[in-house]
């Protein structure tokens, strides 16, 4: 039997490449990979991250679980093997908005360190930075504006993330933010910093 990949022919080494597009935009590929628990910030913060680097005049993406799961990945449970391939599409995404010398902001648990090496590897390690947003799980708890907390809790959710699936923090991130006891505005300033420090 044929494999599905047979006949398959990538002109990757023909398209325009990555530095013409960062040379007309100005600015660098990265991808900021966010990670932490569910209700840790990450997606407030690359928000207001994203709105002070449009300000500061840079071309941005945010590519957001809950966004990425109702449209590209809704055919996806949260099996662990779906959530291997979640992240799998997300990285291949996000490394094509790189390579055309966007700043991408991609927000996802993504809760194992293996699954967060498969990114890396997908995207290049040279253009790949991993944020840690690192707020305690009864933090988290306590927030819980989705209230998916409690539906974990009472078993109408399953294989969530911190309840009956693991999270497993990053060892070395490029930058960790502790929200806890730091507002919104100060961790994405700090965000921020951090990316404009690579940008220049």
């Amino acid at each position: 039997m044929n494999s599905p990949i047979e006949h398959i022919y990538p002109i990757f080494d023909k398209i325009l490449q990555k530095e013409a597009k960062e040379k007309l935009l100005k600015q660098k590929g990265m991808v900021f990979w966010v990670t932490g628990l569910s209700g840790s910030g990450k997606s407030t913060i690359a928000q207001h991250t994203e709105a002070l680097l449009h300000e500061a005049g840079f071309l941005t993406q945010i590519l957001d679980g809950d966004n990425i799961r109702s449209g590209l990945n809704n055919n996806l449970s949260f099996t662990p093997e779906d959530r291997i391939e979640n992240i799998r599409r997300i990285a291949e995404v996000a490394k094509l908005f790189a390579d055309c010398g966007i700043v991408t902001i991609a927000s996802f648990i993504s809760p194992t360190i293996e699954i967060r090496q498969m990114a890396k590897e997908i995207i290049g390690e040279e253009f790949f930075y991993e944020i840690y947003v690192n707020t305690p799980l009864e933090e988290c708890e306590n927030r819980d504006v989705k209230g998916l907390y409690e539906k974990a809790r009472k078993g109408i959710i399953k294989n969530f993330t911190g309840i009956d699936a693991p999270y497993e923090a990053p060892e070395n991130p490029s930058l960790k933010l502790k929200t806890t006891n730091c507002s919104i505005t100060n961790s994405s300033t700090e965000f921020f910093n951090f990316i404009l420090e690579l940008l220049n």
